[in-house]
């Protein structure tokens, strides 16, 4: 047992040393952080049946198959993102104070020339998010402020079947970190509050497979399992109402699965010199259903909940992906691509938090691949059309019989532009 918490400890270090302050604030689609290479990304993140570099660990370890030697590839995806919200009947828009990522992810594969088997190790977050609004938005008895962390240790094998098919696939360890703070009454002060925060371990897996019947094309698809985590930590509750009454800490914890993904992609070359791929994504955010904050020991009776429920009813969602690229014969090349993310939260329990809206992305980048040493850098545009929310009732409810009166109602609006790099080495 103490040696088993000896290697968590240890293994929650080498996260933090890796990843440091910059994953703090990270965010992209919702909590889903699919940007984790930069030729992907210019491409539209439509990688799946090309997948031809490193990152490809992460895209479909089944195309590491392609790769010689050693392979070694890291980058880094800094954002600006800017969510807004307009309340009912209100001229007056609101900004979340927090507005920018800084996200790194590190690849590395090997492959014996001549050999059938491929290894390989990712370390990347998948998920990822960071909100926090002012407290007088109206709403501050849904959401205030929130933040996940999740980060993913991902060694893989690969396979070459036949010449034109490869699998690959291996476990995923995740680490997890999550904070929810909301206020206890709608006073735009922060006199009263509830804040859950806990980190926990989750393990799962993802597999892929890529087929080139043809050189002109390629078919490529790869599951990323569900994983449940259990966040396990502590409440922090203070509420003024007549006496009063002192900040109270109770350990607690909560499970959270967070969703398979399963993407398929084709790529169709009508020369050496173009790559064309469609990938459609699906990601089955209805893992995200109602979760449980249980507390012990019980917090003061009335009128706290012992177990806080936590009601999500989210949705899964398709991502539509689309990308080309042109390379020329000095080693360089240029790539364009288009995202369409479909939302997952609905109205029901709309929560701030996710700032889920249907979302466009569209994408530049260019790149240069020698011998030895490659690059790119993409540029990514973000946007979405304004959301109107209606009829909405708090997802968190750490008071019995609290009645919200819908105050997550209003418009909600999204933009965000990017920078990726990503280089590479062969050795």
């Amino acid at each position: 047992m103490n040696q088993t918490l000896t290697q968590h400890r240890l293994g929650k270090l080498l996260i933090v040393i890796f990843f440091g302050i910059s994953v703090q604030h990270s965010l992209g689609n919702g909590f889903s952080l699919p940007d984790q290479d930069a030729f992907a990304t210019a491409r539209g993140e439509a990688f799946v049946a090309t997948a031809d570099n490193a990152s490809a660990v992460y895209y479909n370890p089944a195309g590491i198959t392609q790769l010689t030697n050693n392979n070694i590839r890291g980058g880094l995806n800094s954002v600006y993102y800017e969510p807004t919200y307009q309340p009912p009947n209100s001229g007056r828009t609101f900004y979340s104070s927090a507005n920018f990522a800084y996200l790194p992810q590190l690849f590395y594969t090997y492959t014996a020339k001549g050999a059938p088997l491929s290894f390989g190790v990712g370390a990347y977050a998948p998920y990822g998010g960071n909100m926090s609004w002012p407290q007088n938005t109206g709403f501050r008895t849904v959401a205030i402020s929130g933040n996940l962390k999740y980060i993913t240790i991902n060694p893989v094998v690969a396979v070459k079947l036949t010449p034109t098919l490869s699998i690959g696939g291996g476990p995923m360890f995740n680490y997890g970190d999550i904070s929810m703070y909301q206020g206890l009454r709608n006073f735009s002060t922060p006199s009263n509050y509830f804040n859950f925060r806990g980190d926990g371990w989750s393990y799962g897996y993802n597999v892929g497979i890529r087929w080139q019947p043809y050189e002109k094309l390629s078919f490529g698809a790869t599951l990323r399992s569900s994983a449940s985590m259990n966040f396990q930590g502590n409440t922090e509750i203070k509420y003024i109402s007549g006496p009063y009454i002192r900040p109270t800490t109770r350990g607690a914890s909560a499970d959270f699965t967070f969703p398979m993904t399963t993407v398929l992609g084709v790529s169709y070359r009508p020369t050496p010199k173009w790559n064309l791929e469609f990938d459609a994504n699906h990601t089955g955010w209805n893992s995200f259903d109602t979760v449980t904050i249980e507390q012990s020991p019980p917090p003061l009776s009335n009128p706290f909940n012992q177990n806080v429920p936590v009601n999500l009813s989210w949705q899964a969602s398709w991502m539509y992906e689309f990308g080309v690229t042109r390379y020329f014969d000095s080693g360089w090349h240029v790539s364009g691509g288009y995202v369409f993310n479909a939302n997952s939260v609905p109205d029901t329990y709309y929560t701030p938090l996710a700032a889920d809206l249907n979302r466009n992305f569209f994408s530049l980048g260019t790149g240069f691949s020698g011998k030895r040493f490659n690059f790119d850098i993409a540029y990514q545009l973000g946007f979405a059309f304004k959301r109107d929310v209606s009829g909405s009732d708090p997802s968190i409810n750490a008071i019995r019989n609290f009645n919200g009166g819908h105050p997550a109602d209003g418009t909600y609006g999204f933009s965000s532009q990017a920078i990726i790099a990503s280089v590479g080495m062969n050795f």
